[in-house]
């Protein structure tokens, strides 16, 4: 068996414009496998899947986008079926792009995004006051919370995975984050002083310093019966504004602006200015603070003084507080909806430009802390989800895991993982389920095919359609190629970050993603080493694939073996074969020429959250 290892230095100075910072270049080893490998099930199934993804999404687009990006449906405001909505009905597609699919999604998706933007600037409201004169204002929401915010930002955030040198992106990125740095004289949202994003309502046009109505969640009057099925399943408008009548306390901070770190996290990405890195720092830990002052629980309620619980003292208040339990208008039952969980990101954002624990300590504690709130009903052990005038309740037997998975995944400690459940992902992590990867890949595909069908059986129109109603329509099921290929987490609706052990490009047409015809396997994450199978299924046509050390090269590959990364011990006959080489890379990347249909396994030595992420391709990284 031959194996090439050469290292060799790569000096790339091409600059572009639209990066005003120069990258430090890395070393790039690069070397050629040309190990046969019959191309293995998962392999096969994972090009199926990206295939598959790239097909429905086009069949989707055309069926409820027309030429100029925009969204076939009623255009309104609000929190049921607002804008955010129609952009998130591409959720997903980014990242799929990213992994490797065709190019086919990255134009459509920048072509839905155009045509949102245009789509809703244009549309306006009626009867609410701030978006009167546009829904959208300097292409960003007018004024909204983050919890909607975020949801229609997730193709927009997600862009710069596969096209980080679009001048728009840059220009849109440095705007957003603005105006949470308080460039834009119409967008005062941040408070320096007390470091409090002002108002849960927070945009273009600033923050909304009153109490909220309604009428602002709801958005303008419209018909209902007969026409519309609403997804929280009101019958009417009356139904509409009641769903929101009591969330009314809106001003002071919350644990969901958090999530507005992603602009700053895009911003310092895109250009390596470090002010949009020092505001993502500062805001997070000040909330890092107040969970610490708070006896490790995130309060939810921050006045405009910087003081938890605002006048009253309730750390516990405001809208989707730990308090906030509403009546649901159609049927009288109480509904508990606390979004405390959505300032977790914030934190994965600093601990992504850190490598700190301290970001993420108060949460672990935070976990603890609820747990051990519990108490015995009927024999079974309960535990609780909100906090009130009476103390803790809603208690359920599951127990309080909010932040479980994402905490062991960045810290790769023993104490953190021990509380994660070995099923699925995890356990095949955990040399558990090795049937894991296929079934993951069956399962998506099947997903796939789903969607489909149910989109082609959809009878609804333009004018009976809502923003809302074809996101459950939508196609793209990738989480078992971005857990696979990549070693990462899944992202969710308000997935504005991806966190992920490796990346792959494609050096030879200068794009993100595997390569055509190939695949890739991550079998093991471990606090120092990073495990992986790639193969090239192509039997015809050798292919050259970048792997990056994270999703923006936060990583360090140290050194690597090239050889068997069998999950199950070798006999004593075995290990006279194992052939195992060493070498040295010190690298973020490292550069590999996979043979027609050859493969090779690689346990790759990784330090990890050692570089400042950037979202610059490889090659565009310069001294």
């Amino acid at each position: 068996m031959r194996r090439i290892i050469s290292l060799l230095c790569i000096a790339i100075s091409v600059v572009l414009p639209q990066l005003p910072i120069a990258f430090s270049d890395d070393v790039v080893p690069s070397f050629t496998a040309d190990s046969p490998m019959s191309p293995p099930t998962w392999a096969l199934l994972q090009r199926n899947l990206l295939k598959a993804n790239a097909d429905a999404c086009e069949e989707f687009y055309n069926r409820y986008f027309d030429e100029r990006g925009f969204l076939l449906c009623v255009e309104r405001w609000g929190g049921d079926d607002g804008p955010d909505d129609a952009i998130e009905n591409c959720h997903r597609w980014p990242i799929l792009h990213a992994l490797g699919a065709d190019d086919r999604v990255l134009k459509l998706y920048k072509q839905a995004w155009e045509g949102h933007l245009r789509q809703y600037t244009q549309a306006k409201t009626t009867h609410v006051p701030f978006a009167t004169d546009g829904m959208y204002y300097r292409e960003f929401p007018v004024m909204f919370d983050w919890l909607h915010h975020a949801e229609g930002l997730t193709v927009f955030c997600n862009q710069g995975l596969s096209d980080p040198n679009d001048r728009n992106l840059l220009l849109r990125t440095r705007r957003f984050a603005g105006f949470y740095l308080n460039d834009h004289p119409q967008a005062q949202n941040y408070d320096t002083k007390h470091r409090i994003i002002k108002s849960m309502f927070t945009g273009s046009r600033g923050p909304l310093m009153r109490q909220a109505t309604g009428l602002d969640w709801a958005g303008d009057p419209i018909e209902i019966e007969h026409r519309f099925e609403l997804g929280h399943g009101e019958r009417n408008y009356a139904e509409m504004v009641a769903h929101f009548k009591d969330y009314n306390d809106i001003v002071g901070d919350h644990p969901q602006n958090l999530l507005s770190t992603a602009l700053g996290l895009n911003a310092f990405m895109l250009t390596g200015e470090a002010r949009y890195r020092d505001w993502v720092l500062e805001y997070a830990d000040a909330w890092r603070q107040r969970m610490v002052d708070n006896k490790n629980i995130i309060p939810t309620k921050i006045g405009l003084n910087g003081k938890i619980g605002g006048p009253d003292g309730k750390w516990y208040g405001s809208v989707y507080g730990w308090g906030f339990s509403v009546e649901v208008p159609q049927t009288g039952e109480l509904a508990h909806r606390n979004t405390h969980y959505l300032g977790l990101p914030g934190f994965m954002n600093a601990y992504l430009l850190t490598g700190e624990d301290r970001f993420l300590d108060p949460w672990r504690k935070q976990i603890n802390v609820i747990n051990a709130q519990a108490k015995t009903k009927d024999g079974k052990t309960m535990y609780p989800r909100m906090f009130g005038d009476d103390g803790w309740y809603s208690y359920s037997t599951a127990k309080y895991t909010i932040g479980v998975e994402e905490i062991a995944f960045l810290t790769q400690k023993e104490e953190d993982l021990s509380q994660v459940s070995k099923t699925g992902w995890w356990g095949y992590l955990a040399g558990k389920n090795d049937a894991w990867p296929e079934q993951s890949l069956r399962s998506d595909l099947a997903t796939v095919r789903k969607q489909v069908l149910a989109s082609r059986a959809d009878t609804t129109t333009p004018d009976t359609r809502l923003a809302d109603d074809p996101m459950k329509l939508n196609p793209a099921s990738i989480a078992s190629l971005v857990q696979q290929t990549l070693g990462g987490l899944p992202t969710n609706k308000q997935g504005l970050v991806l966190h992920s052990r490796l990346r792959h490009f494609d050096p030879i047409n200068r794009r993100a993603g595997l390569p055509s015809g190939c695949a890739a396997l991550v079998q093991k994450l471990e606090t120092d080493s990073t495990t992986v199978t790639l193969v090239n299924t192509d039997q015809l046509n050798a292919k050259t694939v970048t792997i990056q050390a994270g999703g923006y090269g936060e990583h360090q590959f140290t050194s690597g073996r090239i050889g068997t990364t069998s999950r199950k011990p070798k006999s004593d006959s075995e290990s006279d074969h194992d052939d195992r080489s060493s070498f040295e890379i010190d690298s973020r990347t490292l550069t590999l020429t996979l043979e027609p249909g050859c493969g090779i396994d690689l346990v790759l030595e990784t330090r990890r959250y050692v570089n400042q992420p950037t979202l610059a391709f490889p090659w565009d990284r310069v001294k």
